[in-house]
């Protein structure tokens, strides 16, 4: 469980009060229990409210709306207000103020507007911090704290310049150490003082934000960014711990965010958060990936779905409607993939500012009477009748899929060979390859345990860091099944090319070694020929991005290039290796390729789908102390049949016992209790 004081999934959002006048606050209450919210948000950003001056702090308004939610049966997930500073702060200490990339001092504005290595913010954050775990510690609302807000951006001050040199001694020990892992030789850029380097932006190193001259450098720069943010949230977090040490701590992460490293992060929150704003044209497998994103951030354990839109957003290019019954669907989905709260921003509209036309549970016309506020009520009235028989429920995966963000990093910081070439849209592609089948699906990072998993992919996995080859050799060794691609082993974590060969360190576990990388432009595609007796596979397909030309050294090929100078060369390798296999796709195959691939791929491992259904359909299984629990999703705009089985089972929803050949409505959700025999 996220609390111990959160004994069903939590239902609520982001609330704002302060904003209002008082009497809206006794309204929004009865609200509340008309849509069976038990959960809010607060404070998120009220810094210059708490404190009006470096001396004064005032938490009365603050103990008022604790203690109204507390009255009225929803505890807080209590905010530390950092994720803005006050103007006077930017006023009396300019060292606050960003940088950004152009090299331009930011004045006071916008939010996330503090420099990380800003002395006077660390200051009075980690203050602000004490004083609120000081001052709520006792108070029966408290749940949750909620550090910052969606943490992000990247400043490049006298602040963080000095910051950096620190950070580069302590991550190299000496400037030949650093001159070597940054190939500083090349176009004359040896250091002989710390002093010389300087942060890598348009005045420095970029002609644009992931068009650098020295990748090392711009590398070095992100990690850096994403340790000093993550300084920032720990020493809140350090704060908060040591006055309420049983009170989980969490800040919510965002949607495919490059910036920081989340698997790093993911270490010292107490639970993951995020914040899904799909828009009406993203593929819901997006959606279901990036939820399995956070799950895997900790081992599988369930997660805070912190915010989502009810209706519509303000920031897109296109703020449509969740029609009628999605916000439902897709609520249901995040619970679907691990989520144990479901909970929105926000919960009344604001009046003024740009967030005034984000959609909310109270809409602006001030009562229940409105789509958005029935449909929220019908699901929150649901989750009541649900209670706690998903919460701390969990996902079981044989088969994973690798994110790592420094490989993101320097992926498409590197200068060729194509520009198209997206490590998201890669990982994406894979990913819906087992989607599609409703097979379970675990993101994870390369320091998770590989052993857990039939079937371990990483696609583009350009950066290879120390140990992973041999962990990896050991996993397919002992029987695992891996799988990578194009454009892998090429760098060390210093971007450092691999001598010897691409695919550098994977090269013997592969069975391959590439010769040349082929860019192929954007009208242009290459075929994939299947060898004969490729059971499950079509004799064609087609791929494009990036072609490598390989050569075998004792894989077996699984497939030819069927154009190009290198016609009849190997695109698909599947090597042996001790008791396990290494498979090598050399191009970015079609959807239709990968679904075979895939379907090949856990039929020889023995998975077996969560459910066999039509195009649509989506399902997944949680499992708590042994009762397993199917989640059947719906996203079609009508009425589907599936095929249940024989096995009668509860849904949990309306009570009803369900078998064999049933349909689902539109835009439907089923839940349904396996039966424990």
């Amino acid at each position: 469980m996220i609390s111990n004081k959160l004994n069903k999934i939590a239902y609520g959002g982001d609330y704002s009060p302060e904003q209002w006048p008082q009497e809206i606050m006794t309204e929004d209450m009865r609200m509340f229990k008309l849509a069976g919210i038990d959960i809010a948000t607060v404070a998120v950003f009220s810094w210059s409210l708490m404190q009006p001056d470096e001396e004064t702090y005032q938490f009365e308004w603050l103990d008022e709306i604790m203690d109204k939610l507390y009255e009225n049966g929803v505890y807080a997930c209590l905010a530390t207000s950092t994720g803005a500073h006050p103007a006077w702060m930017a006023h009396r200490h300019p060292d606050v103020l960003r940088v950004d990339f152009e090299g331009r001092k930011h004045t006071f504005g916008q939010r996330h507007n503090s420099c990380p290595n800003s002395p006077t913010y660390r200051l009075y954050a980690a203050r602000l911090a004490r004083k609120l775990a000081e001052r709520y510690k006792d108070h029966p609302a408290l749940a949750v704290w909620h550090v910052n807000n969606e943490y992000g951006g990247i400043c490049y001050c006298d602040n963080c310049a000095k910051a950096f040199r620190v950070w580069l001694q302590q991550r190299y020990g000496s400037l030949d150490q650093l001159n070597k892992a940054w190939n500083t030789r090349f176009w004359g850029h040896t250091f002989y003082d710390w002093d010389e380097i300087v942060p890598p932006n348009l005045l420095s190193e970029h002609s644009a934000e992931t068009r650098t001259t020295f990748q090392g450098i711009s590398l070095d720069y992100q990690r850096f960014n994403s340790d000093g943010l993550l300084d920032c949230y720990l020493l809140e977090y350090n704060e908060l711990k040591t006055v309420t040490p049983d009170v989980p701590v969490t800040t919510n992460m965002m949607w495919m965010f490059k910036q920081l490293d989340y698997a790093k992060w993911a270490k010292h929150v107490d639970v993951v958060s995020w914040d899904s704003y799909p828009s009406n044209t993203t593929p819901l497998s997006h959606v279901a990936m990036w939820h399995d994103v956070m799950r895997g951030l900790k081992d599988g354990q369930p997660f805070m779905l912190m915010e989502q839109t009810p209706s519509q957003q303000n920031w897109q290019a296109y703020n449509g409607l969740k029609r009628p019954g999605v916000m439902r669907l897709w609520s249901y989905q995040a619970v679907a993939h691990g989520a144990d709260t479901v909970m929105f921003f926000q919960l009344r509209r604001s009046v003024g500012a740009c967030e005034k036309y984000h959609g909310a549970v109270i809409e602006h016309v001030g009562h229940e009477h409105t789509r958005v506020f029935r449909e929220c009520a019908t699901l929150g009235g649901e989750l009541q009748v649900l209670g706690d028989k998903l919460l701390g429920s969990r996902i079981e995966a044989r088969v994973a899929i690798i994110i790592d963000w420094e490989n993101w990093w320097a992926m498409e910081f590197s200068s060729g060979p194509t520009i198209d070439l997206s490590y998201m849209t890669e990982l994406a592609k894979y990913y819906v390859a087992f989607y599609d089948q409703n097979i379970a699906v675990d993101m994870i990072s390369v320091e998770a345990d590989f052993s857990r998993y039939d079937v371990v992919i990483a696609p583009v996995l350009y950066m290879v860091k120390p140990g992973v080859a041999d962990k990896l050799e050991r996993y397919v060794e002992a029987g695992g099944r891996f799988v990578t691609t194009f454009f892998s082993g090429i760098v060390n974590e210093s971007d450092l090319v691999t001598l010897g060969g691409y695919p550098g360190e994977l090269r013997k576990l592969l069975g391959i070694w590439v010769e040349e990388i082929d860019a192929l432009f954007p009208h242009m595609s290459n075929r994939i020929v299947m060898t004969e007796g490729r059971e499950g596979f079509k004799k064609e397909y087609s791929s494009t991005l990036l072609c490598d030309i390989l050569h075998t050294e004792g894989a077996e090929v699984w497939a030819e290039y069927g154009e190009e100078f290198y016609k009849g060369t190997p695109v698909l390798t599947r090597n042996s290796f001790g008791q396990g296999e290494a498979w090598y796709v050399a191009s970015s195959p079609d959807k239709s390729f990968l679904a075979d691939f895939a379907a090949m791929l856990v039929k020889q491992a023995g998975i077996e789908s969560v459910l066999a259904a039509p195009e649509g359909i989506e399902a997944t299984r949680r499992v708590k102390d042994g009762q397993a629990y199917t989640m059947i999703l719906n996203h079609n705009d009508s009425e589907t049949e599936v095929n249940l089985g024989s096995n009668q089972r509860t849904e949990l929803l309306d009570g009803q016992a369900v078998s064999g050949a049933v349909k689902i409505p539109a835009k439907g959700v089923w839940i349904l209790e396996e039966s424990s025999q």
